[in-house]
């Protein structure tokens, strides 16, 4: 550019001629005649071909790579990030922008897809977060499951938080956001969703939205207001669709394996942590995500009691003391057949209550057309049948103490000894596991397994249960002299006397 000035400069403005312009530039006269009969004030040399000096030597397995991931669906498909992370456990020693330009052109020149073009959106600290779900695929236990990943990110710091569930239903929507919010320490003042159906239940004219009721319970608890996007509008809450793309490529591509979905989340979380604090901010490229998330942090809505994420759901027990439950079902206690109850369906736990009374409690199965049973449920049925002990299926996998199946077995040879067995065992709501292990473990070292020995121990070592107190009706009179005790009383009685002498 510098040539092409003083060229044009000592032609038209000193009138030197074209014979003395070369020579005094040490250039041929076909380029000052270039110059001068064009408008050109820079040349432009464009390369036809790129040389690529490191990376042509794995020009090859990249575009195997390439070739490979083109037949998958797009969110499966590894970054530029991950195929440069690849070349170099293979050696390659170029730079991560080689790769990055290689593999844009590569996919311009294949795909050929238009550009689309967006309007940038700014928030202030604390103002909103954005929640989207991903289906990824991880191996749980050696085998290959698809789990939903709830995806959270602050718009301000651009902090981010994944957690993944069996399941995309209103339960692990409640405690994605609970996890969620305990992992910024406080909640934004607005939040903005897809029109999920665990959000919205209906979708009126613009932006106004009928909200699922238990969802806005949690908005209310957390001082949330939600706000839905558009229809078909993904880019309205873009910062968390690109969030989707980047932990694809980053935290699931190659697939992960962890032995049970608690390690997973656990592994997440710290990865998000590792992520943010080596991230830049996209806007504020002088400091790390976790940096600006430090100072937005105070801005945040903290609110100390945990918001108890769980949907209700009417049931029916069963003549067997059973629930239903997304295509499982679970043992209630047996005393509660007959009545209406009220699931609660948590993340991880199934309780039902009845009249108030917590009357089951279960991990949580994500299986199909299981039964989990509780055997201490079906007690007061074991007082009444005690041969259902031998078949019963509540009772088939059973894990007691050794000391109360060694007495089993020893009882086992009387003809009364499943209902001696139901009588131990009865005492075990009274006086505790422990405490009726420990009596039998003793009545087996006397040589004496029953139920009177277990019962009578049990009553020699332990204190007697503290009776609930009673209240008097206040419509009885007040006993103004207390009685004395006084056993001559018995004696003028059985003498046939009348009357009695106090002392």
């Amino acid at each position: 550019m510098e040539t092409i000035r003083k060229i044009r400069c000592a032609y038209q403005r000193d009138g030197k001629s074209i014979r003395q312009i070369a020579r005094d530039f040490h250039l041929a006269r076909n380029t000052v005649k270039k110059v001068l009969r064009g408008e050109a004030t820079e040349f432009l040399y464009a390369r036809t071909e790129q040389p690529l000096p490191k990376l042509r030597a794995y020009e090859d397995a990249l575009l195997a790579r390439l070739a490979a991931d083109a037949d998958l669906p797009r969110r499966d498909r590894r970054t530029a990030q991950v195929l440069f992370e690849e070349l170099q456990r293979e050696g390659f020693a170029g730079g991560y922008d080689s790769v990055r330009r290689y593999v844009q052109k590569w996919r311009r020149r294949t795909e050929g897809q238009p550009a689309t073009a967006y309007i940038p959106l700014t928030f202030d600290a604390g103002d909103a977060y954005q929640f989207d779900w991903s289906h990824e695929w991880v191996e749980l236990g050696g085998v290959p499951v698809k789990v939903k990943v709830a995806h959270f990110r602050l718009c301000h710091s651009r902090m981010f938080f994944c957690v993944a569930y069996h399941r995309e239903s209103l339960e692990m929507l409640l405690d994605a956001h609970g996890r969620a919010f305990a992992f910024f320490g406080g909640s934004c003042r607005r939040g903005i969703y897809d029109n999920l159906k665990t959000v919205v239940t209906k979708i009126l004219l613009g932006k106004d939205r009928t909200f699922n009721r238990r969802f806005q319970q949690l908005a209310s608890h957390y001082l949330v207001e939600p706000v839905a996007c558009t229809p078909a509008a993904g880019w309205e809450k873009g910062q968390v669709e690109n969030q989707v793309q980047f932990m694809r490529g980053r935290l699931f591509t190659p697939r992960l394996k962890c032995a049970d979905l608690a390690e997973l989340n656990g592994w997440l979380s710290d990865r998000c942590r590792t992520l943010a604090a080596g991230h830049r901010h996209p806007e504020d490229r002088d400091r790390t995500v976790a940096a600006v998330f430090a100072e937005e942090q105070p801005r945040l809505l903290h609110v100390p009691v945990p918001f108890d994420g769980y949907k209700d759901v009417p049931v029916r027990i069963s003549t067997t003391s059973l629930v239903a439950y997304d295509a499982n079902r679970y043992s209630v206690q047996a005393t509660a057949v007959g009545r209406p109850a009220l699931l609660r369906a948590f993340a991880e736990r199934i309780v039902v209550v009845q009249d108030g009374v917590v009357i089951a409690d279960h991990p949580r199965h994500f299986g199909r057309h299981q039964v989990v049973y509780d055997p201490w449920h079906y007690l007061s049925v074991l007082e009444r049948k005690p041969g259902a002990l031998r078949n019963g299926a509540p009772f088939r996998e059973w894990e007691l103490p050794a000391s109360l199946l060694a007495v089993r077995e020893a009882l086992g040879r009387h003809a009364d000894g499943d209902r001696q067995f139901v009588g131990i065992l009865g005492a075990v709501p009274t006086y505790g596991l422990e405490a009726v292990a420990a009596a039998c473990a003793e009545a087996l070292t006397l040589r004496v397994p029953s139920r009177e020995v277990v019962l009578t121990l049990l009553g020699r070592t332990q204190d007697a249960p503290a009776l609930p107190a009673c209240d008097l009706p206040a419509h009885l009179p007040i006993l103004q002299t207390p009685p004395v005790a006084n056993c001559q009383r018995y004696d003028v009685l059985l003498a046939g006397g009348g009357g009695y002498v106090t002392r």
